[in-house]
């Protein structure tokens, strides 16, 4: 099925110099680029982008909480707390220096997207993700820092959020239909 999905290189890939190996892990798969800018994101922005859920606040919270407890640590905020923090930490870590929207477009590209940019804390990412290779950050160490956890990259989380987000950092004219060759090889469309 095809679809496409949000990758955001986020400030600290920029300023390591990543975002070609980005761009590159997601080519390599398959999956082509319908869409790519740099932008620094304003508050507006981010805020449609980390919607003020208050489901989303309190589980976040809730597993910060519960993660906290496996650690041995006590927690004096509410879940909602939490979350509202976490929020905004997201938001200023997105807001400090410009980052570079790209949209990729292939089958089960929300999925795979997900396996090539591995699991959000970068501790637990295995070897070949992005996360995995190219950081070590966790949720402790995050925390302890009082900031935003340095994963390199945003990858959307379903078909739903990414329609929603693509919507948010792209025009309908900022998006590309192209046709390559590669791409009908991967994707089946190709017979020898």
């Amino acid at each position: 099925m095809v679809e496409r999905t949000l990758i955001i290189a986020k400030p600290d890939a920029i300023q390591r110099g990543l975002v070609g190996e980005i761009i590159k892990r997601f080519e390599q798969k398959g999956f082509k680029i319908s869409g790519m800018k740099m932008v620094h994101p304003d508050e507006k922005l981010l805020g449609g982008h980390y919607a003020d859920d208050p489901v989303w606040k309190k589980e976040t919270g809730e597993k910060t909480i519960a993660a906290a407890k496996k650690r041995g640590e006590q927690v004096t905020e509410t879940a909602e707390e939490i979350g509202a923090r976490v929020r905004q930490w997201n938001m200023d870590g997105l807001k400090i220096n410009p980052v570079v929207a790209i949209v990729f477009e292939g089958h089960h590209a929300v999925e795979i997207g997900r396996k090539i940019v591995g699991p959000t804390e970068p501790k637990a990412a295995l070897p070949g993700t992005i996360r995995g290779d190219f950081s070590a950050d966790s949720y402790p160490v995050a925390d302890k820092g009082q900031r935003v956890l340095r994963t390199l990259v945003h990858a959307s989380g379903s078909r739903e959020e990414a329609d929603r987000e693509i919507k948010l950092w792209f025009n309908d004219e900022e998006l590309f239909n192209y046709q390559k060759k590669e791409w009908e090889i991967i994707h089946g469309t190709w017979t020898a």
